[in-house]
Order: C-alpha cells, then sequence, then structure tokens
C-alpha cells in the first residue's frame, strides 16, 4: 500500500502541531508529507508576537516548530516559499518557484492577515474572486504593502518595526482597542514608549466586556500613561518627510476633528482569513474556507482546513443554498490546536486502514483573555443581560455585579438556572480563574455570590483550596493540561513554568494560565518539602 500523500500549506503554530502529531506515521512510511510556509522562519506562536515587538521575549521561547527533526523524519519542509494555486482536478498545488506538489489530501493552514482599514493615504486591496482573477500574482500570498510609518502586528518583520519605536521611547498610535491591540499598547507602555489608543466604540474591548468592565478597563489603562480615545472614528493619515527623504506616517485624523501626531501607527482593526488560495481553486468560502465537521470542504472531499481559515458549518441542505453562513472562525489559539491534533489522528487512522471519529469536538464559547502587567482581564459567553432586567422576560436567568472602580477590580456574572453561562472578571485575577473552572464544568454557583470575591481577598489561601488543585481542574485551556498532569510533570524534575511548558506544552499558547501553573507547582513544592522554582 502506498503512503499517503498530504501536502500542508500555512506553516504557522496550527500547521506545526499538525505535523508534529502527524510525524509517527511519516516515519513508519504510511504518510508521505510536503509541508509548505511562507516564511523563511521556523514556525513560531504569533500570540507572543507583542511579547517579542517590545523587548519582553524572544524568538527561541516563541519557537514551536522544528523544521530539523521534520526533515529527519522524512518529511519535506519548503519553508520561504508560497503556495500559488490548487488544481482540483489534477490534485496538485502550485507553487511560486514553478513546482508542482501532487496531493491525496491538501490542507490549509494558511491562517489569517490583519484587516487594513478604510483610511484616506493607505491603499487597500480587495480580494473577491473578481480581483484575485485579474489580479492574482499580486494579492495571492501577499499582504497589503503599508506606507513607512504604518504597520499591523502579525509577524516578526511588523514586531521589528514596532520594537525599534519603543525602544527609542517614540509615539505609538494603536488604532483599535480590541485584546491584540490592548496587549500590545500595555506592554510598549511598560517599555517606555509612549502610547495613544484610539478606537470608534464606547469603551476597551466593546466585543467582550460590557459597560462597567469596559470602563474599569478604562481607567485602568489611562493609570497605566496610555492617552485612550474613544468614539473616533479614524479618517484619513498625513504624512512627513523624514531626514532621509523618505514619506512617512505623520499624522492619524479623525471624523471628528482630531489631529493625532505619531511616529508608528499600528494597525489593530481584527483579522481575516487568508482564503485566496480557497477562492479561486472555486472552493466554498464565506468569512473563511467552509469546511464541515470533518474539518473537511464542502466543495471538495480531498481538501481540509484548520485554525484561523477554517469556518466549521455542518453542511445542510438549508445551508447549502444560503450566501451568508453562520459561524467564522475562532481566531483563538486553542481551538486550532485541537483541530489539528484531532484531523493528524483522522489521517493516521486513514493511512493504517483505519476508522476514525465522526466529527471533531464542537468547540465551547471561547475564553477571552488580556494578558497584561497589573492588569487582569477574563471574559466569556453571553454576558449581555443587565442586573435590572425585568425576571417576566428572564424568569431564569440572574445577573449579579460587583464594582470597585477605585482600586480597578469588576466582576459580573451571568447564570441560567444557577449555572454559569458567562462572565466579565478585571482585575481579580484569582476569581476569574475559578468563575472559568465553574463555566467549563457548566457548574451552579454558590447561593451566596459573594462567596466568590473571597479567592481575590487578602486573607485567601490557595493551597487551601482543594478544588481549584483537583487533579482533573484544567490549568491550561489552549492546550487541555490538568492540574494532574502538571504535578507528575513537577515529580519528574521540572519545577519551573517554563519547564513545565516544555514537557506539557501547558502555558505555551495565549500564557494567560502561567499563573496557576506556578500556583500548582508553588503547592507542589510545599508537599514534598522542596523549594519552590517558579520563575
Amino acid at each position: 500500500m502506498s503512503a499517503l500523500r498530504i501536502v500542508l500549506v500555512g506553516y504557522g503554530p496550527v500547521g506545526a502541531r499538525f505535523v508534529e502529531e502527524l510525524l509517527p506515521s511519516v516515519e513508519r512510511g504510511d504518510v508521505a508529507l510536503t509541508v509548505v510556509g511562507g516564511e523563511q522562519t521556523e514556525a513560531y506562536n504569533r500570540v507572543l508576537v507583542a511579547e517579542y515587538a517590545v523587548g519582553n521575549t524572544d524568538l527561541d521561547a516563541m519557537l514551536v516548530g522544528d523544521a530539523a527533526a521534520v526533515e529527519a523524519a522524512g518529511a519535506r519542509m519548503l519553508l520561504g516559499v508560497a503556495a500559488t494555486s490548487i488544481d482540483r482536478a489534477s490534485r496538485t498545488v502550485r507553487l511560486g518557484t514553478g513546482e508542482e506538489l501532487p496531493y491525496d489530501r491538501l490542507v490549509l493552514a494558511t491562517g489569517s492577515r490583519a484587516n487594513v482599514p478604510t483610511l484616506d493615504g493607505v491603499e487597500r486591496h480587495r480580494r473577491d474572486l473578481s480581483s484575485l482573477e485579474k489580479y492574482a500574482r499580486q494579492l495571492v500570498a501577499r499582504d497589503d504593502e503599508l506606507p513607512e510609518g504604518i504597520t499591523a502586528l502579525r509577524d516578526l518583520a511588523d514586531a521589528g518595526r514596532v520594537l525599534e519605536t519603543v525602544r527609542a521611547r517614540r509615539r505609538i498610535i494603536v488604532l483599535g482597542a480590541g485584546v491584540l491591540g490592548l496587549e500590545l499598547a500595555l506592554a510598549a507602555a511598560h517599555a517606555g514608549a509612549q502610547v495613544c489608543v484610539v478606537h470608534h466604540g464606547p469603551h476597551p474591548m466593546p466585543r467582550n466586556l460590557d459597560r462597567g468592565g469596559g470602563q474599569v478597563l478604562r481607567a485602568a489603562l489611562r493609570r497605566t500613561g496610555i492617552t485612550v480615545i474613544a468614539h473616533s472614528r479614524a479618517e484619513a493619515v498625513a504624512f512627513r518627510t523624514d531626514e532621509n527623504g523618505r514619506r512617512r506616517f505623520d499624522m492619524l485624523v479623525t471624523a471628528d476633528g482630531k489631529q493625532l501626531r505619531g511616529d508608528l501607527l499600528v494597525l489593530s482593526c481584527g483579522v481575516s482569513p487568508r482564503n485566496e488560495l480557497a477562492t479561486l481553486a472555486g472552493l466554498r468560502t464565506a468569512v473563511g474556507v467552509v469546511v464541515n465537521e470533518r474539518l473537511q470542504s464542502w466543495s471538495d472531499p480531498d481538501v481540509y482546513a484548520i485554525g484561523d481559515c477554517a469556518q466549521v458549518t455542518p453542511r445542510t441542505e438549508e445551508l447549502a443554498g444560503q450566501r451568508v453562513l453562520p459561524g467564522a472562525p475562532s481566531g483563538l489559539i486553542g481551538p486550532g490546536w485541537r483541530q489539528a491534533s484531532w484531523l493528524a489522528a483522522a489521517f493516521t487512522d486513514e493511512a493504517a486502514g483505519r476508522g476514525a471519529d465522526a466529527a471533531v469536538p464542537a468547540e465551547r464559547d471561547p475564553i477571552v483573555m488580556l494578558k497584561a502587567e497589573h492588569i487582569d482581564v477574563v471574559a466569556v459567553g453571553e454576558i449581555a443581560a443587565d442586573p435590572w432586567d425585568d425576571d417576566a422576560l428572564h424568569p431564569r436567568g440572574r445577573v449579579s455585579q460587583w464594582a470597585d472602580p477605585e482600586h480597578l477590580r469588576y466582576v459580573k456574572m451571568v447564570t441560567e438556572d444557577g449555572v454559569l453561562t458567562g462572565f466579565v472578571s478585571v482585575g481579580m485575577p484569582r476569581t476569574a480563574a475559578e468563575l472559568t473552572l465553574l463555566f467549563e464544568r457548566r457548574g451552579e454557583l454558590p447561593a451566596d455570590r459573594s462567596l466568590l470575591l473571597r479567592f481575590d481577598g487578602p486573607d485567601y489561601d490557595p493551597a487551601a483550596d482543594t478544588d481549584a488543585f483537583a487533579p482533573t481542574s484544567t490549568v491550561c485551556w489552549c492546550n487541555g493540561v490538568t492540574v494532574g498532569r502538571i504535578e507528575e510533570s513537577a515529580a519528574c524534575g521540572n519545577t519551573t513554568v517554563e519547564c513545565v511548558g516544555r514537557d506539557t506544552r501547558a502555558g505555551t499558547g495565549c500564557g494567560g494560565c502561567k499563573g496557576r501553573i506556578a500556583d500548582v507547582l508553588a503547592r507542589a513544592a510545599e508537599a514534598d518539602g522542596t523549594p519552590s522554582l517558579t520563575a
């Protein structure tokens, strides 16, 4: 039986996880794997690009792949090479080098690109089918070119431009107040840069936070030294000529007449899946590449998609006839990793002649975390309900809310028949950790909701809370690592957060669980009488 030929297009963190999980099949000769990556660099965790951009981490700490080990196992690695088209009839992928790669299964892990907003002075390109057919060479596997002094923050080249500005302690304007933009703003401000955040919503993180949480977060940003300008829609950019005679960014102009000068404009206005290859190949696309519960394209059973480019939507007769489809890629690394692991296992079974699971497990609402020094924000689920909503309209729903704006603390909990369905937490990291556990378990809240506030009280002792340290309690949501797995790792000599990450992958995704990993290690060290080394 010949090996199953698999071509993977995209070698980011999700692609790297897919390769890692598939490698045993490659070594056995069951799978012939070819990996096409647009960047010359080894796969790295893009979630940490903001940290890299301000000098808080280095590339080695971000790496999630090992191209040398992959090649040693027998796979073919093509880094710094672009895939330019897919011929579904002949089942081949054409590369920018002119080479054509045959496949039995094609996996798209092309990720997403930063959105370029409509601004006078900044050129942006449409990527619909008509535009792609006319300008494929300029648009496929390419990002929009931005003027000097304007950047997004998606790769190492973007991070390098930000780092240069931060080290010179110049003024950075961040356009957009989502999680990524705020993490960059906070990291840059702590590194000594002057930072201004501009957004047109009523408060930061408007998609994730209610008004109370957003207002407390805004106050926390301002106390950090960040200028926050809300309700301002960016309209245009102005330029100046620098000392080298180059035209570069000088000013952001808003619709209400504000003129904001800066040295670097960072666009943080969301992302869009990289769908160009799929669109040109005639595959069904909506927000992302449309795939079913087996991550298989609606249009071609030999093509799959995972990660930021995959829009998982069950195929029904009703949906098949609709132009607009429900759902969208999550944009988070955890779901992408789980898709990669599931698909690699499915291909492993196929190549070995075994049956596979019927569908990738459904994801729950994603947990959104803002990770920054001295500011902790966690939100998940439906949080639009108000404490003063009419009970007759929502007889089973209840809302509990607690605020201490002076000390930058806020919690809102939404329940249905006592079960937590959503929450917002600002400045309450231990309460947020407990609420996260309850949300994942679909657990009921205590009748007296105020008991949950004790977790961030001055007298709380984490070591005394046995439930939070139960072996089955999840610590790392991105990789599904439990307390018990971390304790096993610690018992084998992995006594630091970094060592545990290398052994179990815990903390290597969004990084929001590193504090809890440190707590588990500290508790494990106290139990056996050894010193705690959690740095």
